[in-house]
């Protein structure tokens, strides 16, 4: 599986919060839904809550 990096922004209360995650996932598609699972399950948010900006794949530590 491949690494990606996930950033965007999620309203929990009506505040604005910015957030960049490392996801494991076979492509983006399912990069994207592990992050909205897992952010709706830690801030008991709803999808339209949480607004995804950008997915890339992560650069590998140690890579040459």
């Amino acid at each position: 599986m491949t690494e990606y990096e996930v950033t965007g922004e999620f309203e929990p209360g009506g505040e604005r919060r910015s957030f960049t995650t490392t996801v494991e996932a076979e492509n983006e598609d399912v990069a994207r839904e592990r992050v909205y699972s897992n952010l709706g399950s830690k801030h008991r948010l709803k999808r339209n809550q949480i607004e995804i900006e950008a997915v890339t794949e992560a650069a590998e530590a140690g890579a040459s």
